[in-house]
């Protein structure tokens, strides 16, 4: 479907025109129309198919061609689980409404919060920002979502991982009322606690599954490799950067400290390296996102916080230096290569400590996963045997009931106990009771 076919106002045609955007992702293809008709919408999708325009677009149009419920609320707000993907979301819906009298603001953890109340005070139509910060201001009384006409909630499974769902309640709350629309995005919806929020939140929503998380991503060519130890998948992520001239590469880790180690190991040997992790303050990691986004960067080191909504069209490979824990996870950070038609590589190392997650991960993935060999690096560990079960309360106690019935039936077996023979006296249930002999008292005359 082109973008011309769907019922755009004009002025955002002309945007994607100029842009060189003609045809629209099957994600954008469905979604939109539901968008712009009003209704609620759940929306699942690979990474890298265009959830961001999906959601944006409809968005901006309702502002740009109906009135508002109020002069002074944010019609629309934009909710992401983490920094780095609400300011890349940010940075498209500025570019969408540059030619237009509309503001945006974006309300983030992390930053001045007296600069955000001075943003605000300018009665943006628009706000993206994080669940954590925009509680604060619902708290702090610098932001009222009365008036609010569409609230979009981008990754709402990874923001209930990361905690945020009591604020998620309380900005559902503070903007309750029968005219809100509601839109939920994300690679990934099948979440018993997001059932649940979209239950609360949604109204008869309109759900839209294209492809399943775990299928196979045609443009990302995905490896595993066995490791036995750190140094080994030290020496395989070298032969990795330097099999193939690749134009960007992401490394991702289990820890933050190991960002920094890997980073300095590959300065050391002459590659343009750079570490990402949460401990830095908003202004570091800014900079290091837009040095890496610019090409001066090579390689991006980096943890979980890389893994999702990051749109960096160069990255060419992806490498998992340790599995992540959920196998969800795993499509995230693949994702970040293969963009927007683009071909990309994904290669995993698997020692003993991954062993768990890579199981998890190949029951998840809709494809055949096989492990692949580099010569000269060849690991002596080739997996580990699944633990014996255990027997439950249950089959112990059978167990020993057939024991004792297999005793009980053989008789005076030879390999039994001597039988004890049964006392003399009367049967009282099953237990033999001998009587008392009566005493005889006699008479003695003094």
């Amino acid at each position: 479907m082109q973008f011309s076919d769907l019922p755009l106002d004009h002025r955002l045609g002309k945007a994607l025109e100029i842009k060189g955007f003609a045809q629209a992702t099957e994600i954008q293809a469905q979604a939109i129309p539901y968008a712009l008709m009003g209704k609620d919408l759940i929306a699942s999708s690979k990474t890298g198919s265009g959830k961001t325009l999906a959601f944006l677009l409809p968005a901006v149009q309702r502002v740009l061609t109906k009135q508002p419920l109020s002069r002074k609320d944010p019609r629309v707000l934009i909710l992401a689980p983490t920094r780095e993907l609400a300011k890349q979301v940010f940075l498209q819906l500025k570019w969408l409404i540059s030619k237009h009298q509309l503001k945006a603001a974006l309300i983030l953890g992390g930053e001045n919060f007296n600069d955000q109340v001075k943003a605000l005070r300018h009665h943006p139509q628009f706000v993206v920002g994080t669940a954590g910060r925009i509680a604060d201001h619902l708290t702090g009384k610098s932001l009222y979502l009365n008036g609010l006409e569409m609230l979009i909630l981008d990754e709402a499974d990874r923001m209930l991982d990361l905690g945020f769902s009591a604020q998620l309640k309380q900005i559902n709350a503070a903007a309750d009322h029968r005219k809100r629309q509601s839109m939920m995005f994300s690679a990934t919806l099948d979440n018993a606690a997001l059932h649940y929020l979209t239950q609360s939140m949604l109204k008869a929503p309109q759900r839209i599954s294209i492809g399943v998380s775990g299928a196979e991503h045609k443009d990302i060519q995905q490896r595993f490799l066995l490791a036995d130890n750190v140094t080994h998948k030290e020496r395989l992520l070298t032969h990795m950067i330097n099999e193939k001239d690749h134009r960007q590469v992401i490394v991702f880790t289990a820890t933050r400290a190991d960002t920094e180690r890997l980073s300095n190991l590959l300065k050391e040997q002459g590659l343009y390296s750079i570490a990402l992790s949460g401990d830095l303050t908003q202004g570091q990691r800014n900079n290091i996102m837009s040095e890496f986004g610019r090409g001066q960067q090579h390689i991006l080191v980096t943890t979980d916080i890389a893994s999702r909504g990051l749109d960096l069209l160069n990255v060419s490979l992806v490498v998992n230096f340790d599995l992540p824990k959920l196998a969800d996870e795993y499509v995230h950070r693949v994702g970040r290569t293969g963009r927007a038609g683009n071909k990309g590589e994904a290669v995993s190392f698997v020692g003993p400590k991954d062993w768990a997650s890579y199981l998890s991960i190949k029951d998840f993935l809709q494809q055949e996963v096989s492990f692949s060999e580099v010569e000269g690096l060849t690991a002596k560990f080739k997996g580990l045997r699944p633990p014996k079960k255990a027997k439950s309360v249950a089959e112990k106690s059978s167990n020993k009931d057939a024991s004792a019935r297999a005793k009980s039936a053989g008789g005076a077996s030879n390999q039994g106990p001597e039988r004890v023979k049964p006392m003399q006296g009367t049967e009282v249930g099953d237990r033999p009771m001998k009587r008392k002999p009566r005493q005889v008292i006699e008479d003695n005359d003094e």
